[in-house]
């Protein structure tokens, strides 16, 4: 899991508008603006709990690390979302 967790992190950094911050255990905390709307997008096209908003960390949410499948289409929904 930590080397996925490596590869999804490393491809999150390059998306535009997502800042990927240092992260312990299975998920990963992201700076976006407005990051309500990033996690509602996300949710619509994905399962529920993928993407959260944090409490208490403004202009965030944070992304469960999953298999490579899943993964993938959480990156081109968190484009999408932040496009």
């Amino acid at each position: 899991m930590i080397d996925e967790k490596d590869r999804f992190y490393s491809r999150l950094a390059t998306i535009p508008g997502i800042h990927p911050m240092p992260s312990i255990g299975d998920w990963i905390l992201l700076r976006v603006e407005r990051p309500n709307d990033v996690a509602r997008k996300v949710t619509r096209r994905l399962i529920p709990g993928i993407v959260s908003v944090p409490r208490h960390i403004d202009g965030a949410v944070r992304v469960v690390v999953s298999d490579p499948k899943t993964n993938e289409r959480v990156l081109r929904a968190l484009k999408e979302a932040v496009a």
